[in-house]
């Protein structure tokens, strides 16, 4: 497996209300790059990233899921997240190590609840942000409806890059006010021809345009000053320009896509390789004193703990982000949050459920570890000798409660060790065990989520349980 230098390395998260279209982009990206040769549906229960059994259930993602791809030259670890408030658990970590998160917005619907929420999260860790306008093809799609909404919720910075030729069932073309072109697509999706704009839409085009341009420069005093020499500036001043405000947070550019007839998809992939952040110019975490931990490819190793997933047949598969130096397998580490020293067991990189063995990752790349006698979530390992600590990641509030009881005596022993390994994979599930009232308390995100608790309990652990509101 190739390993990459920071440079080009791009971590995407994908954010949005549930149902706007996020895995079946993840799926078409992935696709597009040739990282699977079939794209699949989430009614058809086959996408990479929605496997588990009651995501398949509810076509719905409920746990984050990470891919990665090539996408000329350059990795693209991107991680699916679910958009429903309740499994909130499964994002705010992925927001901690991504340096940009991609805004999916339902054409048909706008600017939903579950969006604005996640965009909280995506300011507090400060991660450029771009918005994808999906589902266009719908009858009742409304893309300048939806660009007006984005502008109301998230401020002025949303700036269109692109917009439809037309929506609805007649959705077949793209209009790209950076590069100045028509993108038409062919029936069945794919790589679309390159045409002039339309007589019909050069005035619009223009003034987008313009009002792109506008934004970039007054980011930024030397393409200010040729802007005001000029009057304009051109294709490769506009990205540079792009990047370096990108990178700033003082803009959120917006594109437009039917993930689900793969068209657009292409062009996203390709601004996120030419000027999205790589993790060097990410947001960089504090460490335990405060100052921020820039990343470090020549450092020795520090790497964060950031997911837990844990599965019968192998054990823990953890997460972390390598913020220093590269690791190995078989490298000995401490681990700074307990004192305890560790061994690496061996490293992957993970398309949904499939593991793909790797001897190193590098510096600003993701990866996942197994066999790790000490770690969990928040942790972070280095060598002996340097205990800097980084930054833990902020789960929510819980929002319910519900006391739980075992149907059958005897089982005690079991229902603990299940509900700490259910805490574990997810941190913003507390567990409480009330002296007061003799019971085990469990505290989440909503009702949904007491409901996946409960599933996990039955079907994964075997218990029979009751839950008592």
């Amino acid at each position: 497996m190739k390993v990459y230098d920071p440079a080009r390395i791009r971590n995407v998260v994908l954010l949005g209300h549930s149902g706007s279209g996020k895995t079946t982009l993840a799926e078409t990206m992935l696709f597009e790059a040739g990282a699977i040769n079939r794209r699949g549906t989430i009614e058809e229960g086959n996408t990479v990233s929605d496997y588990h059994e009651l995501e398949k259930e509810k076509e719905k993602s409920i746990y984050s899921s990470f891919m990665n791809l090539d996408w000329r030259g350059h990795k693209i670890n991107l991680i699916d997240t679910p958009g429903t408030s309740d499994y909130v658990g499964e994002v705010v970590g992925p927001l901690r190590v991504a340096d940009t998160a991609i805004f999916t917005l339902n054409a048909e619907n706008g600017v939903e609840v579950g969006t604005d929420s996640l965009w909280k999260y995506a300011r507090k860790y400060e991660v450029s942000s771009i918005f994808v306008v999906n589902k266009l093809d719908n009858e009742r799609s409304d893309f300048w409806q939806t660009v007006q909404e984005a502008k109301e919720h998230f401020g002025r910075e949303v700036t269109v890059v692109q917009f439809p030729y037309s929506e609805g069932n007649d959705f077949h073309a793209i209009v790209d006010v950076l590069r100045m072109t028509m993108y038409e697509f062919p029936e069945g999706g794919g790589k679309p021809d390159k045409l002039p704009i339309p007589d019909s839409l050069k005035d619009k085009a223009e003034k987008l345009h313009q009002e792109l341009i506008e934004i970039i420069a007054e980011n930024d005093e030397s393409l200010m000053e040729i802007y005001f020499e000029h009057g304009e500036l051109d294709e490769e001043q506009m990205e540079e320009g792009l990047h370096l405000s990108l990178v700033k947070g003082q803009i959120h550019p917006l594109f437009c896509v039917c993930a689900a007839r793969n068209m657009g998809t292409g062009r996203v992939m390709g601004f996120l390789d030419d000027i999205a952040p790589n993790p060097l110019e990410g947001n960089a975490p504090k460490n335990q004193n405060g100052d921020d931990f820039d990343l470090d490819p020549d450092g020795k190793p520090v790497l964060f703990l950031f997911k837990t997933y844990s599965e019968s047949h192998v054990g823990d598969l953890i997460y972390f982000k390598q913020y220093s130096g590269s690791s190995v397998a078989g490298m000995d580490l401490m681990n700074n949050s307990t004192s305890n020293s560790v061994r690496l067991g061996s490293l992957y990189l993970t398309e949904g459920h499939k593991r793909i063995s790797i001897n190193e990752i590098r510096s600003g790349d993701i990866g996942a570890v197994v066999k790790l006698k000490d770690g969990d979530v928040n942790h972070t390992l280095s060598e002996k000798g340097n205990n800097v600590v980084l930054e833990e990641i902020e789960f929510p509030p819980t929002t319910i409660r519900t006391a739980v009881k075992l149907t059958n005596e005897g089982d005690e022993d079991k229902l603990g060790n299940a509900l700490h390994q259910i805490h574990r994979e997810d941190p913003s599930i507390k567990i409480e065990h009330s002296q007061e009232l003799r019971q085990i308390i469990i505290h989440a995100q909503g009702e949904e989520h007491l409901g996946v608790i409960e599933h996990q309990l039955r079907n994964r652990f075997k218990l029979d349980v009751e839950f008592i509101t």
